[in-house]
């Protein structure tokens, strides 16, 4: 039986990826800081009939990431990796959270899920097929002022996940970009997002809803999947638009008022 592994699966996006992949009878490793988080999440999961692995990880730490696959893999055949972890903050470049907050987030948004997809490809290559979905964001597709180095941690991961598609086309290795838009999670609260003008445009997304579509895109093997009308505008925006409007668009929309 192969597994399914998902990272960032206390909360948001990653239980419902968890319960979307129990629902279909796969097998579960899941990841997370809190391991407290992670046993209710299991808890839910195995009611379904699903095996159930629970590996607690700080991703933030790259000895954490190599351990956390080693785990995972052995003697299992992981043959969908879904990269949900990620951080974020919303405020002035200068005078946020400092350079240990900046820094987890690059190491979590950025080198964990390359090591993993490092780690999986050779892996899955051995398998009847492989998945890779990595949770971007609509933010990937232009700079984000007040959320600089969120929105370029998201740029690279939509960067790599098109590219690293390109190199296993035609093989049996899928990789999606899942690049939601706001999305009902405790994201705002993780990133103190509360007051930008983005939650006032328009109303979040259900997580459920994100992760379906962003699970169905990737079995079939879409390179790109921005779920909802304003977040594909917001998507498509930059191909069109002058750079330098487009970001001052964004420090607009980013602004808390």
């Amino acid at each position: 039986m192969a597994w399914t592994l998902v990272t960032g699966a206390s909360e948001g996006l990653g239980v419902e990826f968890a319960r979307i992949a129990a629902k279909e009878g796969r097998n579960l490793i899941l990841a997370a800081r809190s391991k407290d988080k992670l046993d209710k999440v299991a808890e839910e999961v195995r009611a379904t009939g699903v095996e159930v692995v629970v590996i607690p990880a700080d991703l933030s730490e790259m000895a954490e990431v190599d351990r956390l696959w080693s785990e995972a893999s052995a003697g299992r055949e992981i043959d969908v990796l879904v990269n949900n972890a990620g951080l974020g903050y919303n405020g002035p470049f200068v005078e946020g959270q400092g350079w240990a907050r900046e820094l987890s987030s690059i190491n979590v948004n950025m080198l964990a899920l390359t090591r993993l997809m490092k780690l999986a490809i050779p892996h899955m290559q051995g398998l009847p097929k492989g998945r890779i979905l990595n949770v971007s964001s609509v933010a990937g597709f232009s700079p984000g002022p007040h959320m600089a180095v969120y929105h370029a941690t998201k740029a690279y991961v939509l960067s790599l996940s098109e590219a690293v598609a390109e190199e296993l086309r035609g093989t049996n290795v899928t990789v999606t970009a899942l690049c939601p838009g706001a999305t009902a999670t405790n994201f705002f609260d993780d990133a103190d997002m509360h007051g930008v003008r983005l939650l006032k445009l328009s109303k979040p997304m259900k997580a459920a809803e994100v992760a379906e579509l962003g699970w169905l895109q990737a079995r079939i093997g879409k390179r790109i999947v921005v779920p909802g009308a304003l977040n594909k505008v917001l998507a498509f925006l930059p191909r069109i638009s002058p750079r330098g409007l487009t970001t001052r668009i964004a420090a607009q929309i980013m602004a808390k008022h």
